[in-house]
């Protein structure tokens, strides 16, 4: 492809919104092209480069035993009403009906679709395991599209699905996904981990995603580096403070006049965080609760939304607390009524916390669970932080930031029992199948490619992804017998059936044709100017080596063969 007809002109500079490298180098690279907020265009290298990753995937998951499929991106909305996730999911379906008024989305997934294609296909217990996968265009209504293509409101997912009889089954299933997107992230060159993950929106019983560390990424993930336990923010346990065990001592009021936090508490009081029973509010689908946690620690709303089964939660604001008669700053379960109570379980083995009294500027000294006040739910409810004991060693947590690259699930039968996805079993009895899901967004992969692979003058693409194996910049074409050079060892180049970038632009220095080239990030550059041919030929240089080297021209070609070996 000759430069001066290529469709889409490097920037100088990227637009000032653009705020992580990736993002940067995809829009002055020209690889892709912003319409509107988390909707974008490929241009012709950048789709170049989603086409090798699909390629990528689609050999990773046939050799994982998957069956590639083609599924609609309009589904009916009373599958979604089925599933319940018509409510799970709300703002971020979009939303359309046909021309007879008739319900419609926009498929954010295809759980839903490809349970009703499970059950007009298969039958029996011997038309599996079953694995089906496609790479399609999905929807979301994104309420802050940011990052360029990780957070996006149209994008392209591979999302494959397991059908098995039992859940030995699914974990093999399981297993053969795992095992494929550690070899498909390892030929992107993008170094992801997987670690234990909330399953969210999508259910079932257990996930992993797959992160790339990074500081621009949106999640945080907790590690270990003792034992090696990794998990996403929203799922972390970690090891809490156990209590020496006191006698309860007799509950007593105290004034905290001004005293609005814990940390108001621990300096006027003398007491340390973690004798302190913390009072946090929230609405539930519209309901409201009161969480009880002890001082020290923090609330992690992905288990507590989880422990309510609850579709919307959010912090209860000003007029509901006080339409609730809660007393902020000064609030506690004891004597409370009217909302559910649900306590962290580290509250019932710590001893005489200082607690809200319900009243201004009053607090309890020695509330005690179980003598003074009960809870609807004792469980974890708290948030892993940095420098916490690790639950499985007790070593230190740490935390970094990471950006999700995929995400696999174990499902299980919460879609084949409300879509009534059944099989017959060897004798002949219908049961749900068991499913597993897993989900690759693939504009999240271009990112963390070129997250992954860039230096301070542009992209570094591995030679597999690259939108051309090779960049030819021609320089002085005024001179006699350059362009014609240049000319040849394109040729040669294609004749060797190597896919070449040639930069004929009449205009432009030698210092813009080396910049755009080491923004590009093509493995191999390849020079012919005046001072390569009076040098012997034609200057060959790898994109991540400082020096180049003189060839004879008519040697090009396998100079590039050379340089493009592992």
């Amino acid at each position: 492809m000759r430069m001066s007809r290529l469709f889409g002109k490097t920037l100088r500079n990227a637009p000032s919104d653009a705020d992580t490298a990736n993002h940067q180098l995809m829009l002055r690279a020209a690889l892709v092209q912003q319409l509107a907020a988390g909707v974008y265009s490929y241009l012709p290298m950048g789709w170049s480069v989603i086409r090798k990753i699909e390629q990528i995937i689609r050999e990773e998951m046939d050799r994982a035993g998957g069956q590639e499929v083609s599924m609609p991106a309009i589904q009916p909305a009373e599958l979604w009403d089925a599933s319940g996730r018509m409510e799970t999911m709300g703002d971020v379906l979009f939303k359309l009906q046909d021309r007879r008024e008739r319900e419609m989305i926009l498929g954010p997934t295809h759980e839903e679709v490809v349970v009703d294609l499970f059950k007009k296909q298969v039958q029996s217990y011997r038309d599996m395991p079953l694995m089906v996968y496609q790479i399609q265009t999905k929807f979301r209504d994104e309420a802050r599209p940011r990052g360029g293509l990780m957070r996006v409101r149209e994008f392209t997912m591979k999302d494959a699905y397991s059908f098995d009889a039992d859940w030995d089954g699914l974990d093999a299933s399981y297993i053969a996904a795992r095992d494929a997107y550690v070899r498909i992230f390892e030929r992107c060159g993008i170094p992801a981990i997987a670690v234990q993950a909330d399953s969210g929106a999508i259910g079932g019983k257990d996930s992993e995603e797959f992160i790339y560390l990074t500081e621009v990424g949106e999640d945080t993930v907790l590690l270990c580096e003792t034992c090696g336990y990794a998990a996403n923010e929203e799922k972390a346990d970690h090891k809490k403070r156990e209590l020496p065990d006191a006698e309860p001592l007799p509950l007593e009021e105290v004034a905290t006049p001004g005293q609005k936090t814990i940390d108001d508490l621990v300096k006027f009081l003398g007491v340390p965080h973690h004798g302190t029973l913390k009072a946090v509010f929230y609405e539930a689908d519209g309901a409201p609760v009161f969480v009880a946690i002890r001082g020290d620690l923090d609330v992690n709303e992905a288990k507590l939304r989880n422990t309510l089964k609850a579709v919307a939660l959010a912090p209860l604001d000003d007029d509901g607390v006080r339409k609730h008669g809660l007393v902020a700053g000064s609030a506690s379960p004891v004597g409370l009524s009217g909302m559910r109570v649900i306590a962290d379980d580290s509250v019932p083995g710590s001893r005489n916390l200082v607690a809200g009294a319900n009243k201004p500027d009053v607090h309890y000294r020695n509330v005690n669970y179980g003598r003074d006040w009960q809870a609807d739910v004792v469980t974890d409810i708290s948030r892993a932080r940095a420098g916490d004991a690790c639950a499985r060693c007790g070593g230190t947590l740490q935390t970094k930031r990471g950006m999700e690259m995929g995400h696999v699930f174990k499902l299980g039968t919460v879609y084949t029992d409300r879509l009534d996805g059944r099989f017959a079993d060897e004798a002949g009895e219908l049961k749900p199948a068991i499913m597993g899901c897993y989900g690759i967004g693939v504009g999240r992969v271009f990112a963390g490619v070129i997250e992954a692979n860039h230096d301070e003058r542009g992209i570094i693409w591995p030679p597999n992804l690259a939108p051309y194996d090779v960049h030819l910049v021609g320089l002085g074409f005024d001179k006699p017998g350059v362009r014609e050079s240049a000319e040849q060892v394109y040729q040669q180049l294609q004749d060797a059936g190597y896919k070449a970038l040639y930069d004929d632009r009449e205009e432009g220095s030698a210092g813009v044709k080396f910049n755009d080239a080491d923004l590009l990030g093509m493995p191999v550059r390849v020079t012919v100017s005046p001072r390569s041919i009076e040098n012997g030929g034609a200057e060959v240089k790898r994109r991540t080596e400082k020096d180049a080297k003189v060839v004879p021209l008519g040697e090009a070609a396998a100079a590039v063969r050379d340089a493009l070996a592992p």
